[in-house]
């Protein structure tokens, strides 16, 4: 009898929602394992769950990891189970720390059901072990010293709650948190996702969210009605189904909240990200986070926005040295956003890196290795 997952991949298959792709069949198999082992782990009146070894996809963006993942997810008849994305769950679990610390024995066992001791991490644990005996994670990866210095002791602690982890990256374990700070702490964490994880490499040739991008193309202008609904219905092209969410980059010790993300994806305005006081530092930390950024409403610009301008010029920078996607609704194309004035000259360069940033060899170059 075929896996809950395969039947439902083949069933993309037949309705031509995905095409055949040989190198997706090694993560399909290591999905149809753990189904398998959680069936033979499914709990008892006597008997806890153990949790079983989970599966850790990595490859390039456009493989199809998360879509995998997802249909993995939700074919399990696990339960409690839960899909999120990595970053949301770290916050979660700094903010039940936090509470854990900053309570008194009333308030930790309304929220805990427990209150003695100082460590947070095993009752932070417990809270988020009782929300999901499978855990499903999009976009693993570690760029914060905060979730590097707890991540080790964090899911030691859910392992032996018996929970079982799903996970996907754009890098291998090797490369997380890649010259981090102290990241000498972090190795053993890694040593561990190894022991925990079947680790599964997705890299085949073909990147199906730049055959999208490629096939829309990824400057809209004007910006009109024809314009605006085809630059919509790119980005929940690119989302395949993923929910956005909110993500919070840490930078210099303050946070940049960004509304609208998905995994390396994030969506933003031109106020959001021209028009707010955001400087180098912010784009380059956006840049290493989001390997595509959708930007709408880039205005006509004139001296009297220099600042935005300036902002803009500064995050163009960012993301072309990023080698970043960038998906933009403008309203006009590149060499006429800043036709004249104090600092049109100098927006010449800005010009012509957004040219080379929507040609056909830019799309098809992939990412540099994280």
């Amino acid at each position: 009898m075929p896996s809950a997952v395969r039947t439902a991949y083949d069933a993309h298959l037949a309705d031509g929602t995905i095409r055949p792709d040989p190198a997706q069949d090694a993560a399909l198999t290591a999905l149809e394992r753990v189904e398998r082992d959680l069936a033979a782990d499914e709990p008892g009146f006597f008997r806890k769950a153990k949790g079983v070894r989970g599966v850790y996809l990595w490859g390039p963006v456009g493989r199809g990891k998360s879509m995998l993942m997802d249909l993995f997810c939700d074919s399990s008849p696990v339960t409690p189970k839960r899909r999120t994305h990595f970053h949301v769950f770290m916050g979660e679990a700094h903010r039940l720390i936090d509470a854990w610390r900053k309570g008194d024995a009333a308030a930790r066992k309304a929220r805990f059901g427990q209150h003695r001791g100082d460590d947070p991490i095993p009752p932070t644990a417990a809270v988020l072990a009782r929300q999901a005996r499978l855990l499903c994670f999009d976009e693993f990866q570690v760029t914060d010293i905060a979730d590097a210095m707890i991540l080790g002791r964090l899911f030691e602690a859910l392992f032996e709650h018996g929970v079982t982890v799903v996970a996907t990256s754009n890098r291998p374990p090797d490369a997380l948190y890649k010259d981090g700070i102290n990241r000498q702490l972090f190795l053993p964490f890694i040593g561990l996702l190894k022991q925990k994880l079947e680790i599964v490499e997705l890299a085949g040739p073909r990147d199906y969210r730049l055959d999208r991008l490629r096939a829309a193309g990824v400057w809209f202008s004007p910006i009109d009605p024809d314009h605006r609904r085809a630059y919509d219905r790119l980005w929940l092209d690119v989302l395949d189904g993923i929910e956005p969410c909110e993500a919070r980059l840490e930078v210099l010790g303050r946070e940049v909240v960004l509304p609208r993300t998905a995994g390396g994806l994030v969506r933003a305005t031109f106020a959001e990200l021209c028009e707010r006081p955001l400087g180098p530092n912010d784009y380059l930390a956006l840049a290493a986070r989001f390997h595509t950024v959708f930007l709408e409403e880039a205005p006509k610009l004139v001296p009297a926005r220099r600042e935005a301008a300036r902002r803009f010029v500064t995050l163009i920078d960012a993301l072309y040295e990023a080698r970043a996607k960038l998906v933009t609704l403008a309203e006009a194309e590149p060499a006429a956003l800043y036709p004249e004035g104090d600092g049109a000259f100098e927006f010449e360069r800005t010009a012509s890196r957004l040219q080379e940033m929507r040609s056909a060899d830019w799309l098809a170059e992939r990412a540099p290795p994280p």
